[in-house]
């Protein structure tokens, strides 16, 4: 059936459905021209380009009574769709490829990072376990040096021939260190070697004989006062409170680094110091001013004194040490003990301050124990800085107050007042108050600010999943309500 024209040139039903919907190709007479239009075109593979057909469109177009703008819609269209399958289909391979050669590298950088966290992980894990390891080493070490020096005195009252024979004992460090060079190492030096590189402590030059005499005299002359006093205060008071007492040479160090080298001011620390001084009145008042807990107190003191000042200054002549630099500052301490202090026993033995009638007679084994702890105890002091965290070192340290407090109660040698154990507990926990970092405060409040922000994350994620849930309930009902935060 035919249909009349419109007068907007609207001829036949599908022209007007057309105009109707709106078709984006559409122009009037469409549908008239449809039929010509499809036997013109020619459709050419993806990719390819097709001349032809743009050429025959136009030909068969030119006759029509129609404007340029009109037939631009249906160039354009065809156009589409020739060439923009293939184009959208390369974009797409494109894009595929672009997205894999991108997925590619963050793929590789994610396993990198997780294998970073592993190892950082890995590594943590083993300094704690070394940490574990070495606190318990050192408590352990300095508890049996401490108890034997302890039975020796039953029969053998020297103070300080034992001081002297024990570091003598120093002289090995440097080979035990060497030999855990040639164990570990991959590139082995010969002993002359690494006993010069680690000679640099003393300066650019090495050891020469002036440094050796300049440096060496005076921590040595500290070192056998240290250990003199320990075990003078060791024949006075008990080895807990010895132990305990001696803890407070980190508050000497404090105040001393504070004045002399200038260190930071932390008031933390002045606390702890501070606790320290009330244990030593407290553990000389629990045996109520006794004469001989008084001199205990006083040797014990002295020994943490001259302790703190040979740390001073260390750090403050020859600075921080490696592990094997140490070792060759204490076996130099050794063969400078064995040099220049030799004649001091001696001459205690002949004016009968310290007599013994043979060398047989002399408790070797217990002497060789203690001497053998004590280096025990010094290789692993500076063996734990290189193997795990230096704070860790003093935990062990500390640990040996409890340590010796369960010997003495076993052997039942000394009885806990209130007194004496409040005293123990103020002066570890000054100790333990000193090992704090300089940034300890900043620590803290990060460490706050973080509770809270996890607290306020759980709160709003429990909002959120108790509005979830009654919204759920609601919905079951055919209502839907809001909670209100």
């Amino acid at each position: 059936m035919d249909v009349k024209a419109a007068p907007n040139g609207v001829a036949t039903i599908e022209d007007r459905i057309l105009r109707i919907t709106g078709y984006y190709g559409y122009y009037p007479g469409y549908s008239s021209q449809k039929s010509t239009s499809r036997s013109s075109v020619t459709r050419c593979k993806p990719g390819a380009n097709c001349p032809s057909s743009h050429s025959s469109i136009s030909r068969q177009l030119s006759p029509l009574s129609v404007t340029e703008d009109s037939s631009a819609p249906i160039l354009e269209l065809q156009s589409r769709g020739s060439s923009g399958v293939c184009g959208h289909r390369a974009e797409r391979q494109n894009r595929s490829g672009d997205d894999g050669t991108q997925t590619h590298p963050e793929n590789s950088s994610q396993e990198n990072r997780i294998k970073a966290r592993c190892l950082s992980c890995m590594s943590m894990v083993l300094k704690a376990a070394w940490g574990l390891l070495i606190i318990l080493s050192v408590s352990s070490s300095w508890v049996g040096t401490t108890q034997i020096v302890k039975i020796t005195y039953k029969n053998f009252y020297c103070p300080f021939f034992m001081t002297w024979f024990s570091t003598n004992w120093n002289i090995m460090f440097f080979p035990v260190y060497y030999s855990g060079h040639l164990a570990t190492a991959q590139e082995k030096q010969s002993p002359m070697k690494k006993f010069r590189e680690c000679s640099r402590i003393f300066g650019e030059d090495g050891l020469t004989l002036k440094l050796f005499l300049k440096r060496t005299a005076p921590f040595s002359i500290l070192w056998t006062l240290t250990n003199y006093l320990y075990l003078l205060a060791l024949k006075k008071l008990t080895a807990t409170d010895v132990s305990a007492l001696f803890c407070c040479n980190k508050a000497f160090v404090f105040l001393l680094s504070w004045i002399v080298l200038k260190d930071r001011f932390m008031g933390v620390r002045i606390v702890a110091a501070i606790m320290a001084i009330t244990g030593i009145v407290m553990m000389a008042y629990a045996d109520n001013f006794h004469a001989d807990s008084i001199i205990g107190v006083a040797f014990a003191v002295g020994s943490a004194s001259t302790s703190a000042l040979y740390k001073v200054l260390f750090k403050m002549f020859l600075g921080s040490a490696n592990f094997g630099e140490a070792a060759h500052f204490v076996s130099t301490l050794g063969f400078f003990n064995l040099i220049f202090i030799s004649f001091t026993p001696v001459i205690l033995y002949f004016t009968k301050v310290e007599h013994w009638s043979s060398f047989a007679a002399l408790p070797w084994g217990c002497l060789c124990g203690m001497a053998g702890l004590w280096l025990a105890f010094n290789i692993l002091v500076n063996v734990g800085v290189v193997l795990t965290y230096p704070i860790l070192i003093s935990i062990g340290t500390v640990l040996s107050v409890p340590g010796n407090a369960a010997v003495d109660l076993l052997k039942q040698e000394v009885i806990f007042n209130v007194v004496r154990l409040a005293a123990t507990i103020i002066i570890c926990i000054g100790f333990l108050l000193m090992l704090l970092p300089e940034e300890w405060d900043e620590i803290t409040l990060r460490f706050i600010n973080s509770l809270k922000e996890k607290k306020s994350e759980e709160h709003v994620d429990d909002i959120t999943d108790s509005s979830v849930h009654l919204r759920s309930r609601s919905r079951a009902n055919g209502t839907v309500s809001i909670p209100l935060a």
